[in-house]
């Protein structure tokens, strides 16, 4: 080994360890060390979410995904992690910071059914997996007649229930599919207009601590983040995190930003699918800097968050809670 070599630095990345979470860990890591022109050394957690077969709602939500992550991180036994963005809780960590938001990838669902069939093709009574009570409520309004089936398990688990005749679709991310080369399983997605999908889907987060890392760390972090993205899912996830003290319907978000504007809709759902209640507003950014699109992404959220509580989306509420 040269003496150079041995001096690069070693940036230590932490990881949940199933196939998509290493696929999109692997497409960062290598642009991260590139930039920041230092080795990756991948650390794989498991965490609860990957353990349990219960549905996320009764072990706590997308949150079990993140926590034995961000233990590890402030452990010190990695330098960074790499989460889903919409896994990751809306409220901030005391001891950890958002280092960078990558260019998002695309942030719609998709349905993979038998026969190539799309949603409204389904026969009567179709069963369609998906742990996800967003989807369960658009999944009820769109087609009152089908069966949502809560599954887990990783995607080509959920590819199987459809292939060996048990399901006769699921539910799932257009990015993960792609992240996994298995975006030819798709049989239908569904326009973001009409069908809002998670605050932060398609996104990730790659969380570091408060303090200032290595110059490669920083300067790797710098190198991948995307400003436009890091904007619209921060406005996501406000109206997420604006609801949560008095809502606790399902949510749908989509940010995007175009022609100088900063454009957010969010949809709260009744679990039943029967109600729901939608805002719309745009806000102009001063300019493309970081510090303005964020602004911009706070003024609109607090917004259209303030129109769907002052329309009655707390009072979609008592839908979700459990029997």
């Amino acid at each position: 080994m040269t003496a150079a070599a041995a001096q690069r630095d070693v940036i230590r990345v932490g990881t949940r360890g199933s196939a998509l979470a290493l696929a999109q860990t692997k497409q960062i890591a290598e642009r991260l060390g590139k930039a920041a022109d230092a080795d990756i050394e991948i650390v794989t957690v498991t965490t609860q979410g990957d353990t349990s077969r219960a549905s996320l709602q009764s072990i706590g939500g997308t949150g079990v995904f993140a926590a034995a992550l961000r233990e590890a991180l402030i452990a010190g036994e990695c330098d960074m992690v790499v989460h889903s963005l919409k896994d990751l809780p809306t409220a901030d960590h005391p001891q950890l910071r958002l280092g960078a938001v990558p260019k998002r990838a695309d942030a719609r669902d998709a349905l993979c059914a038998r026969d190539g069939l799309a949603l409204a093709d389904l026969p009567e009574g179709a069963r369609i997996g998906t742990g996800s009570p967003r989807r369960i409520a658009q999944l009820a309004a769109a087609r009152p007649d089908v069966v949502a089936v809560d599954v887990r398990g990783n995607i080509d688990t959920r590819l199987g229930f459809v292939e060996q005749g048990e399901l006769d679709a699921v539910m799932l991310a257009a990015a993960g599919l792609g992240r996994l080369g298995r975006a030819d399983a798709a049989t239908e997605h569904f326009a973001l207009s009409d069908w809002p999908t998670a605050p932060g889907q398609g996104a990730l987060a790659l969380e570091v601590r408060n303090e200032r890392g290595s110059r490669a760390l920083e300067r790797g972090l710098d190198a991948v983040d995307h400003v436009t993205t890091r904007a619209t899912v921060l406005a996501e996830r406000l109206v997420l995190a604006g609801l949560e003290a008095g809502c606790a319907a399902p949510v749908g978000a989509t940010a995007f930003v175009e022609d100088e504007l900063l454009f957010l809709t969010a949809t709260v759902y009744s679990a039943d699918g029967t109600r729901q209640l939608t805002s719309s507003h745009a806000a102009t950014p001063d300019s493309r800097s970081a510090a303005d699109l964020a602004d911009a992404a706070r003024d609109v959220a607090s917004r259209v968050v303030a129109d769907l509580l002052g329309n009655g989306a707390a009072d979609l509420a008592p839908a979700q809670e459990s029997p």
